[in-house]
């Protein structure tokens, strides 16, 4: 297993470690709902080394990126960012992404942690005839993400930009975007800077936050998830992501197969799912017509909302059965649970 830059640091804190992607990296360091809360009123300390980063740069870099990708990256300015997909030739998503436009013919490229290799290696493929280079980057990225983070941070850097800041006396790339509905930032930081950029952030009143958290906090904010709610079955706009396919581009991955499903509808369609039980329903937990009994869907994730105090899951249906306020079932282990359809996301933070 790889370790981070910060793995020390993690053992020190006693966090509890697993494995992930080829990583070992910590799930928690005591209680992952008090993680949760603090994420949600103050502010949580993520380690996120783990993430693929890939730099493609060259002239043609901005053409490559459009061909290459769901979105239109070449309209996005230096020193913002933008979510995309990377899509199978079939339409199906291989990975979400956020890609940072860092000056005219420089991009970042993140990816999931388990897809980095896969991704890397794809644009590679698809970069026939493009004046581009594509390369791995290195160092670590730490998170802080919460309502207090921008007191920390003290910056004034919009959401989803990216510029060379200064953070604990280390120069880093810092970025305003976020995987757990509140405001926060990214810093992308060398190695040898990330234990003190990472202690001065918890000198400061962070949390150190673990994964399991972590995948509260995005449920709660409907976000999807690489494996779950995106999968290379499942178009953006089955997940409701259609927005971010620029289907007016003349040519790119997958190009016709998503104009065929933009035209005719997707067949499912990810919706929101509350019960009032105390059992959450699961990941491939069957959700049912309540009265056929018949399957009609699956749900891609679900767990107790620390936040909402009641079980909350995706899932995908057809489009027939996802308008909110419809009734369902959801087989958890052998007992039906009833459920309701709800808009996403489930939690949207307080304009601050």
């Amino acid at each position: 297993m790889r370790r981070t830059a910060l793995f020390d640091v993690h053992t020190r804190l006693g966090a509890n470690l697993t494995t992930f992607a080829g990583w070992t990296m910590p799930l928690r360091y005591g209680s992952d709902i008090a993680e949760h809360h603090t994420v949600r009123t103050a502010a949580g300390l993520f380690d996120l080394s783990h993430m693929g980063r890939i730099e493609v740069t060259g002239r043609n870099a901005a053409e490559f990126l459009d061909y290459a990708l769901a979105g239109r990256l070449s309209t996005v300015k230096a020193g913002r960012a933008k979510y995309t997909m990377l899509c199978h030739t079939t339409g199906g998503v291989l990975d979400d992404l956020v890609v940072y436009r860092l000056a005219a013919d420089r991009f970042l490229v993140v990816a999931n942690a388990a897809n980095a290799a896969m991704v890397r290696a794809m644009l590679g493929e698809h970069a026939n005839g493009f004046a581009v280079r594509i390369t791995d980057a290195g160092g670590s990225l730490i998170a802080v993400q919460g309502p207090a983070s921008r007191k920390m941070i003290e910056s004034d850097l919009p959401y989803y930009g990216i510029e060379e800041a200064r953070v604990a006396g280390c120069d880093v790339l810092l970025a305003r975007t976020g995987y757990t509905g509140e405001d926060g930032f990214e810093i992308y930081c060398s190695d040898a800077d990330a234990p003190v950029i990472w202690e001065s952030l918890r000198e400061g009143g962070a949390t150190p936050a673990g994964l399991a958290c972590r995948d509260t906090l995005r449920l709660e904010a409907g976000m999807p998830l690489y494996g779950h709610e995106l999968t290379v079955r499942t178009t953006p706009f089955h997940a409701g992501l259609g927005r971010i396919v620029a289907l007016d581009k003349a040519d790119f991955v997958g190009a016709e197969p998503l104009r065929r499903v933009a035209a005719q509808g997707p067949s499912t369609v990810l919706t929101g799912l509350v019960t009032a039980g105390r059992r959450a329903p699961r990941r491939g937990h069957a959700v049912l017509d309540p009265v056929s009994g018949e399957r009609i869907g699956e749900v891609t994730s679900g767990a107790p909302s620390p936040t909402l105090g009641h079980p909350i899951a995706m899932a995908y249906v057809p489009p027939v059965f996802a308008a909110p306020g419809t009734r369902l079932v959801v087989d958890v282990r052998g007992t039906r649970e009833d459920a309701e359809v709800v808009a996403l996301p489930f939690y949207r933070r307080s304009p601050q």
